[in-house]
């Protein structure tokens, strides 16, 4: 398992924040639905998701041509409690009220 060290660099970097945060709230989201709501290209998403991957943080799982990634069930329990706290105290936040809400109309098919 990473360092708690280990656990807040990867922490620091933005797209990988709020990836987690997605995961945390979502539970399980495709490499194409984090490019829709991060408005990035699905390599830079890809290169976040890898380096979670490796850490151990999530998980993921090929369905046909998609990449479904969700958070590593096997996770310390601080880091869950981390997650959790930061999903919390931020959800209501810039950027990530806008990604909850795009994830919510996406998955609904509603125009936002």
């Amino acid at each position: 398992m990473i360092s708690p060290q280990e656990f807040f660099s990867l922490l620091s970097d933005e797209t990988r924040l709020r990836c987690l945060l997605l995961l945390q709230k979502e539970k399980e989201l495709c490499v194409c639905e984090f490019g829709h709501v991060l408005e990035s290209v699905q390599p830079k998403i890809s290169r976040h998701l890898a380096l979670l991957r490796t850490s151990g943080l999530v998980v993921d799982e090929r369905r046909g041509q998609w990449v479904y990634y969700r958070l590593n069930e096997g996770l310390q329990e601080w880091m869950l409690q981390v997650l959790s706290a930061t999903l919390d105290k931020l959800k209501e936040t810039h950027p990530y009220q806008s990604d909850f809400e795009k994830i919510r109309c996406l998955r609904s098919q509603e125009m936002c």
